[in-house]
């Protein structure tokens, strides 16, 4: 299937005004039509795309920061074979508001369908959103969503042509990975998740198990939870030495060359290891949760997502504890993560603190609202602009470690917002949103801000404050689950995070350094002009740090379990 849009020239009138509303044929620029080859009605965003960088599709060019191509979206319903959908001034679109801003030109031009599913939960809302396809909720290259080959036009908004654009491709299924002699792969259908959407839901796993797990039959294990992004497979792990004959790979976010042979041999030096003498011998896990709004679902129960929290905690877990031999009890079990995953590693040990052992927090997602991001939700009357009578000053979202700005916080959701409506672009804007909201009468997530203005909501912002402002819950609950927290608490952050991360982990840390009865006895540490994600190794720069996870974090709370585990707890028979 490698069909070109076809073009066709068609008279029209034009007329210009501000992208709001629907474009009607007479008002075209493009129409975009879909023949039914693969399959009937669809529901989706539709997203229609310019780009002067022959690089590659603009399917995969659009951005937060200055080398960002063009976009515009709009929702579609029951998209039938053969109907017209129009593209004009009116539809909204990033980084230029509409399709009338942009310079005439050539441009390769790409159009895509997002395809969204109907959900009916047990709340009682029926809501249309994309559904994972095995990609970790990506639009751009999600299985099942539709698309064509871009082609390259000449495009003036002043001429009075419409192009009909054919989208006549659809993107295969992605191929599983296949089990090794230490990686397993597993996947359940949750029943609190399938009771919530409506139909069936599943988690999965990876499962990376210890040398000699096989030959010690008796022998139970502790387990090494790693939270973040969707994983495809156990990713940082190599049984061969790099390949000699791999060409070098430079890294422009870390300004190192051959950067593709340092994971590689980092991936090879963890399996050796792993395999090692003096390695503990625990289970490690990477856990699969994406969902319809993102590709992970930050690890707690929501109004939005449903019970992630629990399903994690007493379904998924408990079920590959049996499977694989785990110790199976809440002190043999310890979390870490970075980013998104030091959010979740966080939050999993702050509302289940029975249930983890430890927690190691690495570059954590805002854990203290009052610095979200450059954002003080509770204080602030305006997201995207600093408070002030006569000025107004966008706020920064993307910065390097030396300051330079690359994007404001209002770019990113603007973005998003042409990504998709009511939180449905599976951006990270929205995805806080889905998990932190409480429900809208429509079914979705309430806004804390207008997605257009930055205008915050002060109810929704409290309701944030309430369930999901882990400093904030930390000191309300401290009487009673703060016996239960000590010494499992470690958080580490650059203090040049690209996204500003290091603010609220400085309010955190002041709130937990003034914890008593008992002192939450832990640690928060900061790197010197280490960005986005810095994990708490002070002797390596941050490209290499960010490959050692597990080979940092195990070893390190195999040794602090001595003095948390309960008496009688097994510490031996897992360290031959």
């Amino acid at each position: 299937m490698r069909n070109l849009i076809a073009l066709l020239l068609l008279g029209c009138s034009l007329s210009v005004s501000a992208a709001t509303g629907t474009t009607k044929a007479d008002d075209a620029f493009f129409s975009v039509i879909y023949s039914g080859q693969f399959g009937g009605n669809y529901d989706g965003r539709l997203m229609l795309m310019l780009s002067t960088d022959p690089a590659a599709e603009p399917r995969f060019q659009i951005a937060d920061g200055p080398g960002t191509q063009l976009v515009f979206g709009k929702d579609v319903e029951n998209w039938a074979p053969g109907e017209q959908i129009y593209f004009g001034q009116a539809e909204f679109g990033y980084p230029m508001a509409s399709l009338a801003q942009v310079p005439a030109g050539e441009y390769y031009i790409q159009v895509l369908l997002h395809v969204y599913e109907t959900f009916n939960r047990a709340d009682g809302h029926t809501v249309k959103l994309p559904m994972d396809n095995g990609e970790g909720q990506q639009w751009n290259r999600s299985p099942g969503n539709l698309y064509s080959q871009p082609i390259k036009i000449t495009f003036d908004p002043k001429e009075k042509a419409s192009r009909v654009l054919s989208i006549n491709e659809v993107i295969p299924p992605i191929e599983e990975p296949a089990d090794s002699e230490y990686i397993k792969h597993i996947k359940i259908r949750s029943k609190l998740l399938s009771d919530f959407w409506g139909q069936d839901m599943y988690l999965g796993a990876h499962v990376l198990l210890p040398k000699g797990w096989e030959e010690n039959k008796k022998v139970k294990y502790p387990l090494a939870i790693m939270h973040g992004h969707f994983p495809y497979d156990f990713g940082g792990w190599r049984t061969t030495p790099p390949d000699e004959d791999m060409p070098c790979e430079y890294s422009a976010r870390f300004d190192v060359d051959c950067y593709n042979k340092i994971v590689q041999q980092e991936a090879y030096d963890f399996y050796q290891a792993w395999t090692g003498p003096d390695f503990p011998r625990v289970i490690a896990i990477k856990i699969q949760h994406a969902n319809p709004y993102y590709d992970d679902s930050y690890a707690v129960n929501s109004e939005n997502l449903g019970p992630y929290g629990d399903a994690i905690t007493y379904e998924l877990i408990p079920h590959i504890e049996k499977e694989f031999r785990g110790i199976g009890k809440g002190w043999a079990r310890f979390v870490y993560g970075g980013s998104t995953g030091g959010w979740e590693a966080l939050a999993v040990q702050v509302k289940y603190p029975k249930e983890y052992g430890g927690c190691y927090a690495a570059c954590p997602d805002p854990i203290d609202f009052r610095a979200y991001c450059l954002v003080n939700l509770y204080e602030d009357k305006n997201a995207y602009y600093l408070d002030s009578k006569f000025k107004k000053t966008l706020r920064p979202g993307h910065r390097d470690y030396l300051g330079n700005v690359s994007a404001t916080l209002k770019d990113m959701n603007l973005r998003e917002r042409a990504l998709g409506s009511k939180s449905r672009s599976g951006q990270q804007w929205d995805i806080w949103e889905a998990v932190y909201s409480p429900v809208g009468s429509d079914g979705y997530p309430q806004r804390i801000w207008n997605k257009m203005t930055g205008d915050i909501n002060p109810e929704v912002a409290q309701y944030w404050r309430e369930n999901y402002d882990l400093a904030y819950i930390m000191k309300r609950d401290w009487g009673k689950i703060g016996k239960d927290l000590e010494g499992k608490i470690h958080i580490y952050c650059g203090d040049m995070d690209n996204y500003y991360l290091n603010n609220a982990v400085y309010l955190t840390e002041t709130m937990l350094e003034e914890t008593t009865n008992p002192y939450y006895n832990g640690e928060v540490d900061y790197g010197d002009r280490a960005e986005h994600c810095w994990n708490g190794d002070q002797t390596q720069p941050n490209h290499i740090s960010r490959l050692r996870y597990h080979r940092m974090f195990i070893p390190k709370w195999a040794d602090e379990i001595k003095s948390r585990a309960p008496k009688g707890a097994d510490l031996t028979s897992w360290r031959y």
